[in-house]
C-alpha cells in the first residue's frame, strides 16, 4: 500500500517541565531547524516538517557479454520545500569505481572502471548539456529555471556504466552472476538542516536517499534470472509455467519451495526462451531499489505471516550457488527473522512484501534485499559457520527498520542504523542461539577490539558525524558502542516502557529522516521520562567503559561497597556475592543508579553474614581493567 508521509497523526500529553528539560546540546544547523518549526522538541516532526521526493520509472538493461548496464529514466521530482531549487543535486554512487574518486581503502586493478557515461539529460523538455566524465560520486546540474517550492520538475536521463569486475555492494560475483545497486542517476537529498546532500561517496560510508515510488523494468536475455526490490508484476510473461506456479505457491507457503533448481536452470527450464526477457517491478515510498541477475544461481522460495492481527504475509526468497551450503537455509533463516522482528523486537510488523537473500560478498543491506558471503563452506568458522551465517543475515534483515522504515542519513549518523541492527542482532541471537554463545559472539564480535583499544579514535564521542570518522573509530562508533547505548536504555527503561519509547519514536518518524535529537527528543516523551542526561553520558562524552571496587567496608548488620565508575559509562552491571558459608548472591543495577552522580556509588548490602569476595560483572559491557572489579576477603 502506498503511504504519504503526511497521514501519520499523534495524540500526546507531555509534561511543561519534560519540554522545558530538553536542553542537550545541539549544532547551529540541528537549532535552527527546531526554530523554524521543521522538528519538535516533543520528537515528532514538527509543524513546517517537509520532505522531498520523486516518482521514478527506470528501464535498465543488462548485457551479459559486455557487463555493461544501460538505462533511461524518467523522474518527477517534487519540491515540498520553502526554498527555489537553482541546482538539482545528482548522485551516482557507481562513480566510486572511477580512479579519480576519493575512497577510504586501499583496492586493485579489477575494481576501477570508467563510471558513468550520461547521452542525455533534459529537464522539463529542456535539453541539458552534462559532462558527466567529470563528474566524481555528485555532479550539480545548474537549471535554466528554477524549481519553485511546492512545484514538480520532470526529469529525463539516459545513461550507461561497466560492472567492475571486483564485487562488493555490487559489481561481477562471478562472469554470469551481477549484483547491480545503485544502478541508475538520482536526485540527491535536498533536506530541511543540511540544504543539498552533496557529501562525495567514498566506498565506506554508507547512504541517504529520499523516500521514492519506483516502477523498475530490466531487459536481460533469456535464462537469466532477475531478482529486485519490489513486487514482480509479469512473472507469466518472463517464467515458463511450471516455473512461475511454484513462485505464486511460494507466497503463501510456510515450507520451502524450490522454485528453480539446479538441474533446470543448466537446462533452460526457467525463464521464457524469448532472445530477451524484461522483468518488472513495483515499488512505493521506499529509498531505493536494486537488483541481481544470475544464469545459474538456484531459486528458494516461502513466506511467512509478518502481521498476526491482518494474516498479512511476506515472500521471502533466496538466490545462490548451489554448492553455498548455508544459502540452502537462507530461506528459514529469513522466516524466522521477519517473525521475529514483526513481533518481538523492535515488534513492528515487517513493512515490506517481499525480502530476498542473494548470494555476493557484500554482506549489505539493501531495501527488501540482502547480499551476503556463504561462511558455512569456507571453514573459517568451523562448526559455527552456519551460526554465524544467519547472524549475518539477521543483521542486514534488521536494517529493514534503519534506515529503510525510517530515512536515516547514514553518512553523518550511521550510529543511528548500525547500532540498531547491531542491538537486533543480538537479541534474536539470544532466541536463536542462547545467552551464553550469543554474549560470547556479541563481546568477541562487537565489543571485545573497543574495550581493549584505549587510543583516542576509540573514545571519540558517538554523536560525532561518521563522514568525519574512520577505521575502528567509525565502526566501534557506530556499531558496538552505539548498540551498547540502546541495550543500556533498554536495561534502564525496562522491556515496557522502553518498547513503548521506541514504537513512538518509529511512529513518528517512519517514511521520514530523523536525525539524533529527534531520537533523543521523542525517547524521552515517548517514556515519560527526562532522558538528557543518559543520552548527554553515552552520546556526547569521551567515555568509555571501566568500573572499580574501591573498597569494602564492613559494619554491624551491613557492608558498603564503594564502586567507581572510572570510565563513566552509566552501564548496568550485577553484583556478585559469595558468603562465607558458600551461599552466593546476585544484586543487579540498572542504569538508574548512575542517574544523580556518574562518578561513584556505594552499594549497602545488609547481611549478618562474612562475605567471602564481592565482583562486578557487566556481562556483554566489557570492562576495561576487569582485575579490579573484584573484592576478595
Amino acid at each position: 500500500m502506498k503511504r504519504s508521509f503526511y497521514t501519520t497523526a499523534f495524540l500526546l500529553v507531555i509534561s511543561p517541565a519534560l519540554l522545558k528539560a530538553q536542553k542537550l546540546y545541539m549544532p547551529r544547523n540541528i537549532t535552527n531547524a527546531y526554530k523554524n518549526g521543521t522538528r519538535s522538541l516533543q520528537g515528532p516532526p514538527g509543524k513546517n516538517y517537509w520532505q522531498n521526493g520523486g516518482k521514478y520509472d527506470i528501464n535498465e538493461t543488462v548485457t551479459p557479454e559486455t557487463k555493461v548496464v544501460s538505462g533511461v529514466e524518467n523522474i518527477v521530482y517534487s519540491n515540498n520545500s520553502p526554498d527555489t531549487l537553482k541546482v538539482l543535486v545528482i548522485r551516482f554512487v557507481n562513480n566510486v569505481h572511477k580512479p579519480e574518486s576519493p575512497r577510504t581503502g586501499q583496492t586493485n586493478d579489477n575494481f576501477f572502471t570508467t563510471g558513468l557515461d550520461i547521452t542525455s539529460f533534459s529537464v522539463n523538455n529542456k535539453d541539458y548539456n552534462v559532462n558527466s566524465k567529470s563528474w566524481g560520486t555528485v555532479g550539480v546540474v545548474r537549471l535554466k529555471e528554477p524549481l519553485l517550492p511546492h512545484s514538480s520538475a520532470n526529469v529525463n536521463i539516459s545513461w550507461n556504466y561497466p560492472l567492475s569486475k571486483q564485487d562488493g555492494r555490487e559489481g561481477q560475483v562471478d562472469s554470469a552472476t551481477f549484483y547491480v545497486a545503485y544502478s541508475y542517476p538520482r536526485i540527491s537529498v535536498y533536506d530541511d538542516y543540511n540544504g543539498w546532500d552533496v557529501l562525495p561517496h567514498n566506498g565506506g560510508q554508507e547512504f541517504y536517499n529520499d523516500f521514492n515510488d519506483y516502477q523498475l523494468a530490466v531487459k536481460v536475455p533469456k535464462n537469466y534470472v532477475v531478482w529486485a526490490t519490489g513486487d514482480l508484476q509479469n512473472p507469466d510473461e518472463v517464467l515458463q509455467p511450471a516455473i512461475a506456479k511454484r513462485l505464486k505457491d511460494s507466497y503463501t507457503s510456510d515450507k520451502v519451495i524450490h522454485i528453480a533448481n539446479l538441474k533446470e536452470m543448466l537446462e533452460d527450464k526457467v525463464t521464457q526462451q524469448n532472445d530477451w526477457n524484461t522483468w518488472k517491478f513495483n515499488a512505493y515510498h521506499i529509498t531505493d531499489v536494486c537488483y541481481a541477475v544470475s544464469n545459474h544461481y538456484v531459486w528458494d522460495g516461502a513466506s511467512v505471516v509478518v502481521d498476526p492481527k491482518t494474516n498479512r504475509r511476506s515472500s521471502v526468497q533466496a538466490a545462490y550457488n548451489d554448492t553455498a551450503a548455508d544459502f540452502h537455509h537462507s530461506v528459514e533463516f529469513a522466516q524466522n527473522a521477519l517473525k521475529f522482528f514483526s513481533t518481538q523486537w523492535p515488534g513492528v510488523p515487517y513493512p515490506f512484501p517481499k525480502m530476498t537473500a542473494f548470494q555476493g560478498h557484500a554482506d549489505m543491506e539493501y531495501p527488501m534485499m540482502v547480499n551476503d558471503a556463504t561462511v558455512s563452506d569456507t571453514r573459517r568458522f568451523g562448526k559455527q559457520g552456519f551460526k554465524f551465517a544467519q547472524m549475518v543475515q539477521d543483521h542486514e534483515i534488521a536494517h529493514t527498520y534503519f534506515p529503510f522504515y525510517m530515512g536515516i542519513n547514514e553518512k553523518r549518523y550511521a550510529f543511528m542504523d548500525e547500532g540498531w541492527a547491531t542491538t537486533y542482532e543480538y537479541l534474536i541471537g539470544l532466541e536463536e542461539n542462547g545467552k551464553a554463545h550469543t554474549d560470547s559472539v556479541y563481546k568477541m564480535f562487537r565489543i571485545s577490539r573497543y574495550i581493549h583499544d584505549p587510543s583516542t579514535d576509540e573514545d571519540q564521542p558517538i554523536i560525532t558525524m561518521s563522514n568525519q570518522e574512520s577505521g575502528a573509530g567509525y565502526g566501534n562508533n557506530s556499531y558496538g558502542k552505539a548498540s551498547l547505548s540502546y541495550l543500556a536504555l533498554k536495561d534502564y527503561l525496562g522491556d515496557a516502557t522502553f518498547k513503548k519509547a521506541l514504537h513512538f519514536y518509529m511512529n513518528a518518524w517512519h517514511g521520514k529522516h530523523p536525525i539524533p535529537w529527534d531520537y533523543f527528543n521523542c525517547m524521552s516523551t515517548g517514556s515519560g521520562k527526562n532522558l538528557n542526561w543518559f543520552f548527554t553520558n553515552w552520546f556526547f562524552t569521551n567515555n568509555y567503559i571501566d568500573l572499580k571496587i574501591d573498597t569494602v567496608k564492613k559494619d554491624k548488620g551491613f557492608y558498603m561497597v564503594n564502586i567507581k565508575n572510572v570510565g563513566g559509562f552509566a552501564i548496568p552491571f550485577d553484583v556478585k556475592i559469595v558468603y562465607a558459608d558458600g551461599q552466593t548472591a546476585i544484586i543487579h543495577e540498572t542504569p538508574a543508579v548512575w542517574e544523580k552522580n556518574q562518578k561513584e556509588q556505594v552499594l549497602k548490602i545488609s547481611t549478618n553474614k562474612i562475605i567471602k569476595s564481592v565482583a562486578l560483572d557487566g556481562g556483554i559491557f566489557m570492562d576495561y581493567t576487569p582485575e579490579d572489579n573484584i573484592w576478595k576477603q
